[in-house]
């Protein structure tokens, strides 16, 4: 009997998630998931002044490193990268069920839901905040949104291998779980009537989801109509907009100070 095509796709997408690999690069990054024992580790490059660098998380990590010459790094890394010597292939790290991070996980009951925010430097710089403010996770769409990279592990400066990042196949069924999770979710808009200190108040102790949306269109209109509430952050003077990982940043520290 002939399979469904949407079996045969989902059995694609399972093989293509299987096979997956990142390559990791920077000493930062590199060292990080050498000494991160949920990581699968696969082919560690490096020069040998960045060997001599890393010799204690290399032989934490028990791999045996491929020695490369600094003219011809071996690594196939964009052109741009600034890989200091270092480039280290691994799969993506698997968080666990969306079910039991949210409600369970550890850190503050707040997590930050990302909607269409593609540029990797924003989602390393929103991860490396919500590590910092001891967010739960940082949940974004699988397609449409920054997926594991080496520029986003980079600018995360590390928390990719400590702060949760849950991709999720559709971010308004995955607001709705969270909904029936008990927690409230914020959607930052700069033209919302209500603050989002109003907002949090209004959420009293419950969990929170902060919502955010890319930079330019902001969140879509179904991602709005499933929030609790639209909020804004107060400013002053007349340019009044933030950078998608500022605001990320700005609401994840009301969210936790003082709750």
């Amino acid at each position: 009997m002939k399979k469904p095509t949407w079996v045969i796709d989902k059995e694609r997408a399972k093989r293509a998630a299987a096979a997956e690999t990142v390559w990791l690069f920077g000493l930062h990054a590199v060292r990080d998931a050498l000494m991160n024992p949920a990581r699968e580790r696969l082919r560690l490059l490096v020069t040998k002044n960045a060997a001599d660098k890393l010799a204690d998380a290399i032989a934490a990590s028990g791999m045996q490193p491929e020695i490369q010459d600094a003219r011809k790094f071996g690594a196939p890394l964009a052109a741009d990268s600034v890989h200091q010597g270092a480039a280290l292939e691994v799969k993506p790290l698997d968080w666990g069920r969306f079910d039991d991070v949210c409600a369970t996980g550890a850190g503050a009951p707040v997590v930050v839901l990302l909607d269409r925010v593609t540029d990797p430097h924003n989602v390393g710089a929103i991860l490396r905040s919500a590590e910092v403010f001891g967010a739960r996770a940082v949940i974004a769409p699988r397609h449409h949104s920054a997926p594991e990279t080496g520029a986003l592990a980079k600018t995360a400066s590390g928390a990719l291998e400590r702060q949760p990042y849950l991709r999720v196949t559709n971010l308004a069924e995955a607001m709705e779980t969270l909904k029936r999770m008990g927690f409230v979710l914020l959607g930052l808009d700069g033209e919302a009537g209500t603050t989002l200190a109003q907002g949090l108040a209004g959420a009293g102790t419950r969990p929170i989801g902060l919502v955010l949306g890319a930079e330019g269109p902001g969140l879509r209109e179904k991602t709005r109509e499933t929030c609790d509430a639209l909020v804004r952050i107060p400013f002053g003077g007349a340019f009044g907009s933030l950078n998608v990982s500022n605001a990320a940043a700005v609401s994840l520290y009301a969210a936790t100070a003082g709750r």
